[in-house]
């Protein structure tokens, strides 16, 4: 679904375009370098210039595959929704064409299908020449209400017309979107999947003629509920290659395992009318020994401090609280006693571990612990700038449009005065310009601040940053975190002291998507870091007075199991405490079942079955009509979380390469299986044959380079705790896949993958679950200029698929095997160079 998400940053402003077409404007020198810019993937498909999300439209006609995708015509952050329009022969090299269906004064033209209407059913062209129908999501502006409409071709999707009759199907809704439709040959009719968003649903609809439709039923909520409904896809896939065994796949992007979006699936039945799952209706997590469920009426010899939590148990929903659900037996710790701004904790008296996993259902506020958090306040020493005044202080000034502003007056979570520098007073996000203090002596170790707002570093394009100046170069910084929280950074300034120096806010973000704006809060000059504010609302393991397991609500009232590894910890000493030291929104923590077991209990998220584990695969949609029966998948390779921040220009987000889909029977279960489609072997070039190789305690290199690579490999575990292939090393960076023996996963570590800083909740680990059981590991990766895909299968024949976006720098093209804490072994790798799609 096109949708707006939580404010970001705009980078470089996008190319001229011409007008109504969608077409690039570029003159000679720039037609040189377009698609060849840093990071512009070479065998993915990304357009030439502007914002692009979900892929729509997916139809093969004619002997071409069409791809439509949600597109910004204006620039390079999310708006002005409209269906872009590329074409391929092979789906790997594709053309852009004009765009298709523009947005306008009253609709954005959100995601949806196209079908081939081959008896004109509709009556918009002839049997000699039926018409391309697509079937989208209009957004009505004035309203924000979702319906369904359609728009017809009859000259092979090159020009569209919208239908006078739209909408063609509305239910008065804001989160009724993203329509997949089809030919259901049983009931010779059309069939519908669209999403009840916020309710975790997707209905089904049927109609003779794609203008009038009925409701057949309603699937879910069911699998991953933590995040809304998106881009319904359904559709039947044998199993084990038996047309005579098939089952139905249903596909619904939503909250991910790997976190911001992702994409999950159903296998089941569909009898034209309903979709029944093969999942079991409920879940029974691993039985053992119950520490706590809160059951008796109170908290027995639990101790409670504050008064968060009250003198016992909930036994459900507070006053003023949303429906709380997901708890077992008649009662649970609820720290809404009092709403969000009460505080307190509850300890378990001592216990001996003596069981590997601590199973417990927890739910709340999504604050985690930090180790060495305190209450907030100023660390002792000299209040620089606090900010109170009608102005920022003697001897401050101000360009831009802070010229003639002052501090605002706010109340800001964290803050400890009346005001606050906050840059978007006066002229909100699109104000920018630079406030500087005088010039001062440093003459502490630490310079403390507080901070809030715009993420968006100062090494960085349209920084919101606090920078410290010593001799006219900045030797410190620091920006805020998309919140409005004020928290505490610490610059070490020991090596400067008796220097001279400033502190200058700079604001050069004009906020196309939020967030273009920066606060400050007190700075003081201290000889001691100052301490984080411990805002957490956590479940806590306590070895030794310290804490050494801590877990969080994700901002729901429904709580969900989660489970500690204490393999480590047995036999010794612990206590469980919960903690409620947040007073702000969702300021509350749910907890209930403290049970230890053999086993660990497994998360709604960790149940769910991925199309993909990655961080950037969500939106995904299957093709109508591809021939050979194929079904054949793309997706958006881009997450809400950070997509409008990823450092790209003129151009912004990319799609996955095609992958062919299948259904394999692995363990008495039925399993999605992809591949990307056999044509990504067309640019392979040169390639290198690795002989098998042990790595012990270390890295090797393997003598393959590339920024666009195709690899094949099988690793054999030894006695390493991690092992794999390291891909795009450079001075000090790599993307490193791997698989983590502890916790039989494979993984994708792209904390040093090169650029990570646009974003904070772009570095990161992504983990899949596949056992090994000490057999070999085989890897399949697919390497471009800003992502990798990998496709990892273990011998019982089990797949996991995980899709990341990396920016390294150009020279990072190297390859080597790794293996921590033992020995494994590189039992085949064949390496290919791919060649670009744009040359």
């Amino acid at each position: 679904m096109p949708r707006t998400t939580r404010p970001s940053r705009r980078l470089l402003a996008a190319l001229a375009v011409l007008s109504g077409l969608g077409l690039v404007a570029a003159s000679p020198a720039m037609a040189d370098t377009l698609y060849q810019e840093q990071y512009r993937p070479q065998f993915h498909f990304t357009p030439a210039q502007n914002w692009m999300n979900d892929p729509n439209g997916l139809i093969y006609y004619k002997g071409q595959y069409h791809l439509f995708f949600q597109y910004n015509p204006e620039g390079n952050t999310w708006g002005n929704m409209s269906w872009g329009h590329a074409v391929s022969t092979d789906l790997v090299h594709w053309k852009q064409l004009p765009l298709a269906i523009p947005q306008d004064d009253q609709e954005m033209i959100f995601s949806g299908s196209v079908v081939l209407d081959k008896n004109n059913s509709t009556g918009f062209g002839t049997k000699a020449n039926p018409p391309l129908v697509a079937v989208y999501t209009s957004q009505q502006k004035a309203t924000g209400k979702q319906e369904q409409a359609l728009a017809y071709s009859t000259d092979g999707g090159t020009t569209w017309k919208k239908y006078s009759g739209n909408p063609v199907l509305d239910i008065d809704s804001t989160n009724f979107r993203d329509p997949k439709v089809f030919w259901y040959a049983p009931t010779h009719s059309w069939l519908m999947a669209v999403a009840l968003s916020d309710q975790r649903k997707v209905s089904f609809y049927s109609s003779p003629d794609l203008k009038k439709w009925t409701h057949l039923s309603d699937f879910g909520p069911s699998g991953a509920t933590g995040g809304v409904w998106e881009c319904p896809d359904l559709f039947p896939l044998p199993v084990d290659g038996n047309p005579k065994k098939t089952k139905w796949v249903l596909v619904v992007g939503t909250q991910s395992i790997a976190g911001g979006t992702g994409t999950q699936y159903f296998t089941g039945d569909f009898d034209g009318k309903k979709f029944t799952s093969d999942d079991p209706a409920t879940y029974t997590p691993p039985s053992g020994t119950v520490l706590q469920d809160f059951d008796s009426g109170s908290y027995g010899d639990w101790t409670a401090t504050g008064d968060a939590f009250g003198s016992a148990p909930a036994t459900g929903t507070l006053p003023n609280q949303q429906t709380v659900s997901g708890y077992q037996g008649s009662g649970l710790v609820n720290s809404f006693n009092g709403g969000d701004g009460t505080t307190g904790t509850l300890t378990s008296p001592g216990f001996t571990v003596s069981q590997r996993y601590l199973n417990f259902l927890v739910g709340g506020g999504n604050h985690p612990h930090v180790d060495g958090a305190g209450d907030g306040s100023a660390p002792p020493g000299q209040v620089f700038a606090d900010f109170s005044g009608d102005n920022y202080g003697d001897g401050w000034t101000a360009t831009g449009s802070f010229a003639n502003s002052g501090p605002t007056t706010e109340s800001l979570p964290g803050q400890l005065g009346p005001k606050t520098l906050d840059t978007y007073t006066p002229d909100g996000d699109p104000g920018t310009g630079t406030i500087t203090s005088p010039t001062f002596t440093i003459t502490s170790k630490y310079i403390d601040l507080q901070t809030a707002m715009g993420y968006h570093p100062n090494d960085l394009p349209n920084p919101t940053a606090v920078n410290l100046i010593v001799d006219g170069k900045v030797v410190a910084t620091a920006t805020g975190s998309n919140s409005g929280n004020l928290n505490w950074h610490s610059w070490d300034t020991s090596a400067y002291l008796g220097k001279q120096a400033q502190i200058q806010v700079v604001d050069q973000n004009t906020g196309a998507s939020g967030w273009g704006h920066i606060a400050v809060g007190d700075i003081v000059f201290s000889d001691r870091p100052a301490a984080p504010r411990d805002d957490q609302t956590a479940v806590n393991l306590l070895v030794d007075g310290k804490v050494v397991r801590t877990a969080t609500g994700s901002n729901s009232e429904t709580l969900d199991w989660t489970s500690w590894d204490l393999k480590d910890l047995i036999g010794k000493k612990a206590q469980i405490q919960i903690v409620d030291h947040n007073k702000d929104g969702w300021g509350h923590i749910l907890a209930d079942d403290f049970t230890t077991a053999d086993k660990p209990a497994l998360s709604t998220l960790q149940r769910a079955h991925w199309v993909d584990y990655g961080e950037d695969f969500y939106a995904a949609g299957t093709y109508n009509d591809a021939p050979g029966g194929r079904r054949i998948m793309l997706a958006w390779m881009n997450n809400w979380n950070y997509g409008q921040a990823i450092p790209t220009s003129p151009w912004r987000s990319a799609d996955t390469f095609p992958r062919q889909l299948s259904l394999r029977t692995v363990n008495a279960k039925t399993e999605l299986v992809q591949q990307p489609v056999g044509e990504l072997k067309s640019l392979r070039t040169s390639g290198t044959t690795v002989p098998p190789t042990t790595v012990t305690n270390g890295t090797k290199p393997l003598g393959v380079r590339g920024s666009t690579l195709q690899l094949e490999a099988e690793l054999t575990p030894g006695s390493a705790d991690r092992f794999g292939l390291d891909v795009r090393t450079g001075p000090g960076q790599r993307t490193r896949i791997g698989y983590d023996t502890t916790t039989g996963e494979v993984y994708v570590d792209r904390t040093a993958s090169g650029l990570v800083d646009f974003d904070p909740t772009f570095p990161g680990v992504q983990r899949a679950p596949l056992a090994l059981d000490g057999k070999p590991l085989t890897l399949h990766i697919d390497v471009d200029a800003s992502s990798v895909e990998v496709y990892a299968q273990n011998a019982a024949g089990q797949q996991v698929v995980l899709t990341d976006q990396i920016f390294p720098d150009p020279s990072s093209t190297g390859v080597d095997v790794f293996a921590d804490n033992g020995t494994a072994k590189l039992t085949r790798l064949q390496a290919w160079q791919l060649a670009s799609i744009w040359k």
